[in-house]
């Protein structure tokens, strides 16, 4: 269980990281709006990937959506409406 919370928290922290000052450039100028495209874009891959049986790429999708996700928490975070933690416990 631990392990789990290391690798979701490292995964926080990293997107805290590029949308900070001095981060990319192009993850501090997502939005909710911007980042829809991509959600749906992943979301397709994983249900792909959930069809090929390739057990690789389906971590690898599935990485690809929890990384939205926080993406998306970070986000709502900086706008004081919600956290990480919140989407977790609900």
């Amino acid at each position: 269980m631990e392990t789990v919370l290391k690798g979701v928290g490292r995964l926080y922290e990293v997107m805290k990281r590029l949308r900070a000052p001095g981060g990319c450039p192009w993850d501090r100028e997502q939005t909710i709006e911007t980042l829809k495209p991509c959600l749906l874009e992943e979301t397709y891959e994983l249900l792909e990937a959930m069809d090929s049986q390739d057990m690789a790429l389906h971590v690898e999708e599935l990485g690809d959506v929890l990384l939205q996700v926080v993406f998306q928490c970070v986000i709502r975070e900086e706008e004081g409406l919600f956290t990480l933690d919140d989407v977790a416990e609900a």
